[in-house]
């Protein structure tokens, strides 16, 4: 039994920080794609309660504090249906999504802590998505498909996949993983109609679109599943996160920006320096449009694999097991794929302060550092020194944060994390709270096809489903580990915490496999929740200024103005803080005069008048043509514009069209009240050159706006 949900995630869209980067000065200011949750849920046909749901976050990663509570609402609702061991939240790993959702304080403290508005749209999203999957559950069946995507990603660590041993890289042709995995779903077991929904696994980083960026979007995986959703109405398309950890989708490689010579290979460096090395994407340097042709690789790799997966049919029984489990201290036994030792209480290496070449870091942090500097130390021993223990546990890694043994004012790293295995006949997800590196990804499988010995049949279908239910930063195999890249010095438990997975997850599997009634938990998290302190501050007021008025075109086309498609309009709205009203719906219109005769299609925005009837909306903030740039006059003011952007498709329709801008504005008191705007017409299609506004206009209209900032309260 088979049921897909999908819903709106998108949350606040500014003054809030992004979350990917740990760029202090990176907040948002508008909109490129919406951010949706997309659940998929797994039933036996013969045993209902027998399920599962895995969900894809158009997020960073998954939260600990939204994954509880998730849980705890689904509890209400239905009862023990629903639970830590079969639910699984995964993010997809946009670096352009809202921050201050976790609830650990070192993935906060950059960015202005926790922000309840962004937890809560999440979670609500994610749930609303499993009850709309619930309660569309109907008999369905599943199929697999896997082949290689070649140009979509690379790996951004080659140094330390080399440190690997031999024999294992010679199993593999490519240092980064080139296979996509797709399930597909479909309703009543007909795969000759559109798939109910395809779920795909490929591991590349949500770094396409750069550090520089304020608008919100999904990054590649997003916009692949916008492409997809596009060419297949009514087909939930989630493309899922694997072992991404050490991939990149910038794969014109890192180069330094002054020479754009190749950088240092060891070090990621320029000059010594970390923040002259940048990775560069297809269509570098716009890092927009780089990140719509890695979309549009991976959307083309599934438009195959979902064909192909309609032959291979998924059958046999539905199952699910998941572990907490308390890292510090934990015990490993050697195998044929662990190392012997044991994890480490969470601390963070002077290589994850360099970043990476997606995103470097600052100061003079430089990747494969296993001494630091005796500076960085002693700033280190002011915050928090580590012991004798601790050193020698996390070694070669030189601790820059002992984040293990900060507690102040709440824990800072998680010490309680979570596996899980998600099974339906011969395929199933591997979950884990991290980023696995692609070898840490490939041991990690090889490991649990050798505890299987046959067991799912010859070839069992495995994903790595990385950064699920908790997110607890980095995962290299020991080997890599040694090297200290960015990867290795983010890898929180210490040089065996891979280790420790194999060794959990390959547990839980071999307890399946022998029918074994699931373990009692034996440690659980802590709910922080009631803890988190906030920076980020409230939306006093909104101003439209002296003469002004909240949705006024104060930058307008020229009435009649003529456009082609692949032509840009622009309009600059009179606008207020978008926090006010997170708005499911839209904060722009593209609108097309189709005549009151056939009434439009102005649902968007309830409060539209009568008049407006005849438009017809072809555009909205979740298509791809459309850009939403919001800005302040200043900082702190409570005078704002809006910038509407419109990149016209070439099989847009001739006609009359409008752009809108939909907000909410809250006055002094503490009222909000929505408000809608519009631009004059103008012309897509016409016979005329494109019109532009009269120097002296644009030049009357910015003076007025300076004016009228001067005078704003």
């Amino acid at each position: 039994m088979l049921p897909a949900g999908k819903a709106d995630i998108t949350g606040p869209i500014a003054d809030v920080n992004l979350m990917g980067y740990a760029n202090p000065g990176q907040f948002a200011g508008g909109l490129l794609t919406r951010l949706y949750a997309r659940s998929l849920i797994v039933a036996d046909a013969n045993r209902s309660d027998e399920r599962w749901v895995f969900v894809n976050m158009d997020a960073g990663m998954a939260s600990q504090a939204v994954t509880f509570t998730v849980i705890a609402q689904l509890r209400e609702r239905y009862g023990d249906l629903y639970s830590e061991r079969n639910v699984a939240l995964s993010g997809t790993h946009t670096h352009s999504g809202p921050s201050g959702y976790l609830q650990h304080l070192v993935y906060g403290v950059l960015s202005l802590g926790f922000y309840k508005p962004t937890f809560d749209v999440l979670v609500e999203g994610v749930v609303q998505s499993i009850v709309e999957a619930h309660e569309s559950l109907r008999p369905g069946s599943l199929g697999t498909a896997a082949g290689e995507l070649l140009n979509a990603n690379i790996n951004r660590s080659p140094t330390a996949y080399l440190h690997n041993p031999p024999e294992e890289r010679a199993l593999y042709e490519h240092d980064i993983d080139k296979e996509m995995t797709l399930l597909r779903v479909d309703d009543g077991g007909d795969s000759s109609e559109e798939p109910r929904a395809v779920f795909s696994w490929f591991p590349v980083h949500g770094t396409s679109v750069n550090n520089t960026n304020t608008l919100v979007n999904g990054d590649n995986k997003g916009v692949a599943s916008q492409i997809f959703e596009k060419a297949h109405r009514g087909t939930v398309a989630a493309f899922c996160q694997a072992n991404v950890g050490d991939t990149s989708p910038n794969v014109l490689g890192a180069r330094c920006r002054d020479t754009g010579e190749p950088c240092d290979a060891v070090h990621s460096t320029c000059n010594g320096r970390v923040a002259e090395c940048i990775g560069r994407g297809p269509a570098w340097p716009d890092d927009v449009a780089s990140c719509r042709i890695i979309a549009e690789r991976q959307a083309e790799a599934a438009e195959q694999l979902t064909r192909d997966a309609a032959t291979r049919t998924v059958s046999g029984p539905v199952d699910s097991r998941h572990a907490f489990l308390y890292m510090p201290g934990m015990e490993v036994a050697a195998s044929n794929f662990t190392h012997a030792g044991r994890a480490c209480k969470a601390a963070m290496g002077m290589s994850f302060a360099a970043g990476t070449t997606d995103g470097p870091g600052a100061f003079d942090f430089k990747q494969g550092d296993t001494n630091g500097t005796a500076f960085w130390r002693l700033v280190r021993n002011f915050i928090t020194k580590p012991g004798p223990e601790q050193i020698a546990c996390h070694a070669p890694k030189p601790i820059l944060l002992d984040v293990g043994e900060m507690h102040f004012p709440y824990d800072w790293a998680p010490s309680v994390v979570e596996v899980g295995v998600l099974r339906a006949g011969d395929f199933a997800v591997l979950a884990v709270p991290g980023e696995l590196t692609t070898m840490a990804g490939r041991r990690l499988r090889r490991a649990v096809r050798a505890a299987l010995d046959g067991a799912w049949g010859p070839r069992p279908t495995l994903v790595v489903a990385g950064l699920t239910n908790t997110y607890s930063s980095y995962v290299t195999t020991f080997e890599e580990y040694q090297a200290q890249r960015y990867e290795g010095g983010f890898t929180l438990f210490g040089p065996h915490t891979l280790d420790v997975y194999i060794q959990e997850i390959t547990r839980l599997v071999r307890d399946m496999v022998a029918g074994a009634p699931p373990e009692p938990e034996r440690v659980r998290p802590p709910n922080l929740l009631a803890k988190q302190w906030s920076l980020v501050p409230p939306v006093v007021t909104d101003s439209a200024g002296w003469g002004g008025a909240f949705g006024k075109a104060v930058e307008d086309v020229a009435p009649g103005a003529a456009y082609q498609p692949g032509d840009t309009v622009k309009v600059t709205f009179q606008s207020a803080c978008p926090r006010n009203n997170v708005r499911r719906s839209t904060f722009l219109t593209v609108e097309r005069w189709v005549g009151p005769a056939r009434g439009g299609r102005p649902g968007a925005e309830p409060h539209i008048s009568a008049q407006d009837q005849g438009w017809e909306v072809v555009a909205t903030d979740d298509d791809w043509a459309t850009r939403f740039a919001w800005y302040r006059h200043h900082d702190w003011s409570p005078l704002s514009f809006a910038g509407v952007s419109w990149i016209i498709p070439q099989d847009t329709l001739p006609g009359r069209y409008r752009i809108g801008h939909h907000g909410d504005a809250k006055h002094i008191l503490g009222s909000v009240e929505p408000f809608s705007g519009y631009s004059s017409e103008f012309v897509v299609g016409g016979a005329s050159t494109q019109a532009r506004k009269l120097p002296f206009v644009g030049a009357l209209v910015r003076w007025w706006r300076r004016m009228v900032a001067i005078v704003s309260p």
